[in-house]
């Protein structure tokens, strides 16, 4: 009987492989890169209304609205239907700005000037992000969403 390896309940060495240290490597190996794992996040900043919404009083501001529009060909960006390019639209949405709020100094322009964003349901919602984001990161502080009732056919 010498040789023999049993895998029963005879008390002989077993032969099965032992798992478990396998697994525990596993799963400290996944907990690492999840920790470690980049989340790609963009920031925007959202104000919530209140619980009862009061509509908003421009009190003498004319609000600029950029729009969006996805064309099979890519996407067309119009700034008071001015169309323009991404790269051109910090520019161009201030000289709109400025044309739409006489009433405002140049210096409060990115402050206090009210920018609309309007897109159509079928506008990739990262595009509208995008445009937002470049809108901000061109100092304007006021970007908004443009909203709009779905008129259901």
């Amino acid at each position: 009987m010498a040789g023999k390896v049993s895998s029963g309940g005879s008390g002989g060495p077993m032969t099965d492989p032992n798992v478990i240290p396998f697994i525990d490597i596993l799963l400290v190996l996944l907990i690492i890169f999840m920790v470690t794992a980049p989340i790609p996040t963009v920031d925007i900043r959202v104000d919530l209304p209140p619980p009862n919404p009061v509509p908003i009083r421009l009190e003498g501001l004319n609000p600029t609205i950029v729009g969006i529009r996805e064309t099979p060909t890519g996407m067309i960006i119009f700034v008071d239907e001015e169309t323009v390019q991404l790269s051109e639209i910090g520019q161009v949405t201030l000289d709109h700005a400025r044309r739409n709020n006489p009433a405002l100094e140049f210096e409060d322009l990115y402050a206090e000037a009210r920018i609309f964003v309007r897109a159509d349901q079928t506008t990739a919602y990262a595009n509208v992000v995008n445009v937002m984001s470049r809108l901000q990161e061109e100092g304007f502080a006021k970007v908004g969403i443009f909203s709009e009732l779905a008129i259901e056919g």
